[in-house]
Formats: structure tokens, sequence, C-alpha cells
């Protein structure tokens, strides 16, 4: 069998056009979370366990749909008193943790009994792409953009009103009304 030429550009073109390289990194799938996400949700973690003083897990899980969703809690002692707040089973073999999860032990595959934070769920939903869910299983939040359902602002920018120049000279101004000359009498 003999290839013309209108297959070879055929197939050139389809190469260029759709061929990816070995080397190239597939598109993120909207099912799930993206390198820069994953980062963001344990950050909020960290952060979480600062604010609280306590440990924060967060969870990776696969929904039946194939969607991802993390889920925020913080671990119960063993034998604590029951209350009325959910609860939600944390880590365990094989489960994907994500940030430095408060001071536990990084390597131990324990699984936490934990007071249910909140989650972080995909939706396939336009305008839609994260919706965060309450202690009450109720939609809270949802937006395309994932700072937007975060109890924190994750930038590195600076606050806005906190230009150290301007504290510095009025500091200069409070410090020469301070100075008092060799000749001059201190008011006591």
């Amino acid at each position: 069998m003999r290839i013309g030429p209108v297959f070879r550009a055929a197939a050139a073109l389809y190469q260029e056009r759709f061929a990816m390289s070995a080397s190239a990194h597939p598109p993120a799938s909207p099912a799930r979370f993206s390198t820069q996400e994953l980062d963001m949700l344990a950050k909020t973690a960290d952060a979480l366990s600062a604010y609280l003083g306590k440990p924060v897990l967060a969870e990776v899980m696969q929904g039946d749909e194939g969607t991802e969703w993390v889920t925020f809690g913080v671990p119960v002692a063993q034998g604590a008193p029951d209350d009325d707040q959910p609860h939600v089973q944390l880590g365990g073999p094989q489960t994907r943790l994500l940030g430095g999860r408060g001071g536990l032990d990084p390597t131990d595959d324990d699984t936490y009994d934990c007071l249910y934070l909140w989650s972080v769920q995909i939706t396939s939903n336009e305008g839609e792409r994260f919706v965060k869910v309450d202690q009450a299983g109720d939609e809270a939040a949802w937006s395309d953009d994932l700072a937007d359902v975060l109890p924190f602002a994750l930038t590195d920018e600076p606050l806005a009103g906190t230009d150290d120049d301007d504290d510095d000279e009025d500091d200069d101004d409070d410090d020469d009304e301070d100075d008092v000359g060799p000749d001059e009498s201190t008011p006591r």
C-alpha cells in the first residue's frame, strides 16, 4: 500500500494540532484540583492550624462522579465527649493529606476522628467550579476562583496601608520633639 501526499499532509497536520510530546503536561482535568489549587488548600490547612492552635487536616477525596473534593477537620481527642457537631474520618493508609498536618506525625497512617469544619468540592456547573460546603451540609459559597471560597487571602502582596516609609517619617518627627540640647532643661 502506497501512502500518498494527501495522507502525509493530513498526518502532519494531525500531529501538529493534536499530538503531545512525551514531555508535555496534559491539560488539567476539570474534575481534579490543579497543583496550584492543591498548594492553596495546603496553605489554608496550615493557616487554620496556626489560627486555631490545633491540628487541622485536609484530605483530598474523589467522589463517585470522579470529581475531587477536600475536607477540612480538627482531630478529636480519644474519649472526648460526643457532641452534636458532625464528625468525619480523615487520614489513614493511601490517603492524600495536604499541608503540614498541624504538627501531627507526617509518617503515620492513623485514621483520625475529626470535627468536620467544611469542604471544597469541584463541580461541573458553569460559574461554580468550586463549592464550599459548611457543617450543616449546605452550599455556603461558590465561585470559579478557589480563593473566593477560602477563609484566608493567600497573597504575597503587602497589605494596603502598611507603607513602612510613612511610619519612619512619623517616627522621625516624634524623635525630633524628644531631642533636648545641652543648655536646655527638661521639664519634670
